[in-house]
């Protein structure tokens, strides 16, 4: 395991100076120095004394203080529910290792904080935490340089050798991949079903079961829509969705075939999947009736649109089922799940929203235990139950899969065994690839989405999905020169670009 883890011309000293009047003169060294010294400390400001002492200060403390014991693992994680699910671990961990002094513990850093400490200690090479727990906007900058130089540990070999290729998913490695090789253990899985509102459906007398494409979808919940109580407005809107929401814009990406990068990294925003999905969503969005409806996911006024039945359905990843469990009791057996609609029949019913990995350092003193304990954290099946138990998410080994948990009915969602239906999902997950150039295309893509939307509104009547789809395409095309751009300015990366644009 050890083995598989760490792959002027010289000058007087005094020379003569000459006078005004031509004749050399020699001056005092040492009157010279002490005027140098004052003519600096009359340039520099307080400000710059100040961050010139707090540089002293800091070297001499690194000079200082002991070194970190060998027994010592430090964690960071952006999230207090992962810490509260892993401290007991952490707990027996430490009482199974006391002999050996440990003091593996862990650190809640928020999402902008761990990043920046993560790629200061990347790109100088000093060290950070032996295990870092990130999102994957997050890893992904850590793959801007070459692969001998990411500041992760390659697990590609070590996972071959202990059969975790095939026992994981596999679709869950893909944002922790870079250029072919993994450098974290997937936390997670995270299908995505549709939420809906089962006790405003079923009223209507509507079969969800007759669903299979977006335009069954459509077709066969058209009926919500009608304006019974005579305000004007559609009773209900059928999808909680917004033109400009980047996480619901590659989910649909996703589960239609197409992606923001291929795997090499190279761009590929400017396709015809993707025109497919934004032409779509402006459809969804605009026009004298719209389906859609503005209900953002994390905040009170989403909520209330959803507890109040002014949207029917809602995306739903496995993750999602605490969050609406937590911020919205009062929909306690009003809910149901069920697949996404496909675009086309036959076609994919699911998709995947978010991901978190587990990455060990290279500058950690002690790879083999931290590796250990990473086990214990991500591979355990007991973690796996508290995983499920505590947030909702299935666990992406596959060999826990059969764990009578998955198949308990869930009260909240009105007795259906949720479990077991986002596991039979699991394998039909889109993979996905990483780049540290992803936040950037995300948001060019949500960027030609607004703009796209707002050439619809703005026409004199609406334009068809032929007209959408081919302004999609020029809207993208700028999007995929953008990221381009960017792409280029990486000297590691766009050697292999060269093509790409």
């Amino acid at each position: 395991m050890r083995e598989t883890l760490t792959h002027m011309a010289e000058q007087p000293d005094n020379p003569p100076r000459h006078g005004p009047n031509g004749t050399a003169t020699t001056s005092d060294p040492d009157a010279e120095l002490g005027a140098g010294w004052i003519s600096a400390a009359t340039a520099l400001s307080p400000g710059a004394w100040v961050i010139l002492a707090l540089a002293v200060l800091s070297t001499a403390l690194i000079l200082i203080l002991p070194g970190r014991q060998e027994a010592t693992i430090e964690m960071w994680t952006f999230t207090r529910a992962h810490a509260l699910m892993y401290e007991p671990e952490i707990e027996r961990w430490n009482e199974e290792h006391a002999e050996a002094g440990a003091d593996a513990h862990i650190l809640i850093l928020n999402a902008p904080a761990l990043q920046q400490r993560m790629l200061a200690g990347f790109l100088a090479d000093t060290p950070v935490a032996d295990l870092i727990e990130a999102e994957r906007k997050i890893a992904g900058q850590a793959f801007a340089g070459p692969l001998d130089q990411v500041g992760f540990v390659d697990l590609t070999d070590w996972l071959r050798d202990e059969g975790l290729l095939d026992d994981i998913n596999p679709p869950s490695f893909g944002p922790w991949t870079s250029r072919g090789r993994i450098f974290g253990l997937p936390h997670d899985v995270h299908p995505v079903m549709l939420c809906y509102r089962a006790d405003i459906v079923e009223a209507a007398g509507i079969d969800v079961s007759l669903i299979e494409t977006w335009s069954d979808f459509e077709r066969i919940m058209a009926p919500l829509m009608e304006d019974r109580d005579g305000d004007g407005e559609a009773d209900h809107r059928l999808l909680a969705l917004q033109e400009g929401y980047g996480d619901q814009i590659e989910l649909l990406t996703l589960q239609a075939g197409g992606r923001y990068f291929d795997e090499q990294g190279v761009p590929s925003i400017n396709s015809p999947e993707i025109a497919r999905v934004l032409a779509q969503i402006t459809m969804w969005c605009t026009g004298p009736n719209p389906i859609a409806a503005h209900a953002p996911d994390f905040q009170a006024a989403g909520n209330q649109v959803k507890k109040r039945g002014e949207v029917v359905a809602w995306f739903a990843p496995d993750w999602m089922c605490y969050l609406i469990r937590s911020e919205i009791p009062e929909l306690h057996g009003k809910l149901k799940l069920m697949p996404l609609p496909a675009w086309d029949p036959g076609g994919r019913r699911t998709s995947v929203w978010g991901g978190t990995m587990l990455g060990i350092s290279r500058s950690s003193p002690d790879r083999e235990q931290a590796l250990a304990l990473a086990q214990r954290l991500y591979l355990s099946e007991e973690l796996a139950e508290t995983l499920y138990r505590t947030g909702d998410i299935i666990t992406p080994i596959r060999s826990h899969w059969d764990n009578p948990m998955y198949d308990e009915p869930d009260p909240f969602y009105s007795g259906q065994r949720k479990g077991r239906m986002y596991i039979d999902l699991a394998p039909e997950v889109p993979s996905r690839t990483n780049s540290p150039y992803f936040s950037i295309a995300v948001l060019r893509v949500q960027d030609a989405s607004i703009q796209l939307a707002e050439w619809a509104r703005g026409a004199s009547e609406p334009p068809g999905r032929a007209a959408l789809e081919e302004r999609a395409m020029v809207l993208l095309n700028d999007a995929q020169a953008a990221v381009m751009r960017h792409l280029n300015r990486n000297v590691f990366l766009a050697p292999e670009q060269e093509d790409a644009e």
